[in-house]
């Protein structure tokens, strides 16, 4: 059975995008089949692989909007892509018009769930119909959460549109858990940020925290995930990690807390 994972927080710039890739990456290293889903106009995704979203002439966009076939737009990467760029963000007032209009990824996905074991959908930084869309697809969503105090500020209104979603569009949504990123083990604040959230909003916090390092920006830039970019970095090994816990695997303690000791102090 395909499980479908929404990675959503409305504030950009939390690692949404690398922790979508990296999961993804580190779970077809498991042996898993998986489809990820690039929601943000802003083709984050999409670039992140690799791609020039804008040299794409189909995209998630001319899924959404002219109910062309998924597989017709998959491009094949580390993860299977079903890529975006700029076209959709028109996608919003078209569907906005339609009626069903929260529903269109979700029937989208009906005919190319089989293929995969996962899909993975990176929704835009917002609250609008596209993560809206995404949400109602889900069976579950993580959400990426920087660890610092502004940051978690809008936790609670992304998790009062989960219960929204429950309500009107997609009862059987979990809330899977909060996955700290850009986290820094000599900060205080951040360690203090973390070990609040987890209680402040009741939602499960998925270990290991992911360290802040230069070589997720690296990865990015060379359009790989960091698990193929570096594949013995700490943040490699806690996205494996990471991905364990999402197929209900228990975090391997001693591994990590040697990738701590690893990472400790570092930015690299």
């Amino acid at each position: 059975m395909t499980s479908i994972l929404a990675f959503a927080n409305q504030k950009g710039g939390v690692a949404k995008t690398t922790s979508t890739l990296s999961i993804g990456a580190a779970l077809v290293e498991r042996g898993r089949r998986v489809l990820g889903i690039d929601l943000d106009p802003q083709g984050a995704l999409t670039y992140s692989m690799g791609i020039d979203p804008d040299s794409l002439d189909e995209t998630i966009n001319d899924v959404l909007v002219r109910k062309l076939p998924i597989d017709k737009v998959v491009v094949h990467g580390e993860i299977d892509l079903c890529p975006s760029n700029i076209d959709l963000a028109g996608a919003e007032a078209v569907l906005l018009a339609k009626t069903g209009r929260e529903y269109a990824l979700q029937r989208a996905l009906r005919e190319d769930l089989d293929d995969y074991d996962y899909v993975l959908i990176d929704c835009p930084p917002s609250l609008g119909i596209l993560t809206i869309n995404g949400l109602t697809a889900a069976d579950g969503v993580v959400i990426p959460l920087q660890c610092e105090a502004l940051s978690h500020r809008g936790v609670g209104q992304l998790l009062e549109t989960v219960a929204d979603i429950r309500h009107f569009t997609n009862p059987k949504l979990e809330l899977v858990g909060l996955i700290p990123t850009m986290f820094d083990g000599r900060s205080r604040h951040a360690q203090e940020v973390l070990a609040d959230v987890g209680g402040r909003y009741d939602v499960r916090v998925l270990e290991p925290a992911v360290r802040k390092s230069i070589r997720f920006a690296e990865a990015s830039q060379a359009g790989r995930s960091i698990i193929r970019f570096a594949p013995s970095h700490p943040g490699a090994d806690a996205y494996r990690a990471l991905a364990r816990v999402l197929e209900g695997e228990e975090s391997p303690r001693d591994e990590l807390a040697e990738a701590e000791v690893v990472g400790a102090g570092e930015e690299r």
